[in-house]
């Protein structure tokens, strides 16, 4: 198992100004190497405090091979609905050329009803926007004198450039929550997986389905499997409580306040369940992360049995991105963790 580090901003300018943000994670990132941290990620979104900081994480991961030489830079996810392929293809190529090829290219749908409604994009064309943007990407990474009829994007005989350094293209992750037929579509096609930890028998099952359409589309091995994970291990349970705590609810609080549109009565055409599973999802508190076994929260021992755990009762991961700066968690505070988790639970685990 590899641990990766994520980040994902959920901060208002009065918490901490973007300028002391950005600083802040390039040296948690400059340390990534060095301590074993195998993938730097970040997410896109857009206009709030829950993931307002990162409308561009190529941007972003554009800096950070800045401040690194072997992690893998992973984009998780950029969203087709909001981005124009050509442009999305170019840009993507020019992050895999600046990292000497370290690019993983990660995609999802988006969920956010406000940032569909402020782009002006329906909730009921997100799949068709999705399925058609990733395609187009992949096929301009891919190939040259590339002509396109699509329902949203259509273009004739185009070469983009940068070309990639990864052939025939930088690896593809696509991000999927609760969605049955996201796991299956990308098992089929060969594409690793982002995820998030819900309850591990709904996941067991989701990644099982994955993992059938991994092998039933001709693919060797199982497919790959992230999941994302706040966490802060120190060498006190009762400290690491006491710093996490109150960073660990507002990034929880941030999501809530951001995904209010489906109990606004967004349209989940798209989305079956995603009202209730958002409703719930938006209830979570630190102690039922905690609780759960998917908030990495305490000593090294306490981390190793909760990650252990929950690999176990979802069929296994193959990686983990950790979210080491949970809205205003101090940077110092994160520092620790990262490098206490690299000496005292990261040996033990990596062989998951």
């Amino acid at each position: 198992m590899q641990f990766g580090l994520n980040f994902f901003p959920c901060l208002s300018p009065e918490e901490k100004p973007a300028d002391r943000y950005f600083r802040e994670a390039m040296h948690l990132i400059s340390l990534a190497d060095e301590l074993g941290y195998t993938h730097i990620r970040q997410v896109e979104h857009y206009f709030t405090p829950y993931g307002g900081y990162s409308p561009n994480p190529i941007v972003f991961l554009a800096a950070a091979a800045q401040h690194t030489q072997r992690a893998r830079l992973v984009t998780g996810a950029v969203l087709p609905a909001f981005n124009n392929p050509l442009k999305l293809a170019g840009e993507l190529a020019m992050l895999d050329g600046i990292s000497g090829g370290r690019l993983d290219a990660g995609f999802a749908r988006a969920f956010l009803p406000h940032e569909f409604e402020r782009f002006g994009i329906s909730l009921d064309e997100s799949r068709r926007r999705f399925d058609e943007g990733l395609a187009q990407v992949k096929l301009l990474l891919a190939a040259e004198n590339v002509t396109q009829r699509g329902e949203f994007h259509s273009f004739r005989g185009v070469t983009s450039y940068p070309r990639p350094i990864q052939k025939p293209h930088p690896p593809i992750w696509v991000a999927a929550t609760g969605t049955p037929e996201s796991f299956v579509a990308a098992g089929r096609a060969g594409y690793s997986i982002m995820t998030i930890p819900l309850e591990p028998p709904r996941m067991r099952e989701l990644i099982g389905l994955y993992r059938d359409a991994w092998r039933a589309g001709g693919h060797t091995g199982r497919g790959t499997v992230m999941s994302n994970f706040i966490m802060c291990c120190l060498p006190s349970r009762e400290e690491a409580y006491e710093l996490a705590r109150a960073p660990t609810n507002g990034h929880l609080q941030g999501l809530a306040a951001a995904a209010i549109g489906w109990a606004q009565g967004a349209s989940t055409k798209d989305y079956p369940g995603y009202d209730r599973m958002i409703a719930q999802v938006s209830k979570e508190t630190f102690e039922d992360q905690v609780a759960k076994g998917v908030g990495l929260i305490g000593t090294p021992k306490d981390v190793i049995d909760m990650v252990r755990a929950y690999a176990n009762d979802v069929g296994g991961l193959e990686s983990a991105s950790l979210h080491v700066v949970p809205s205003t968690m101090p940077v110092e505070v994160a520092e620790r963790a990262m490098r206490h988790f690299a000496a005292e639970a990261m040996p033990q685990l990596t062989a998951l």
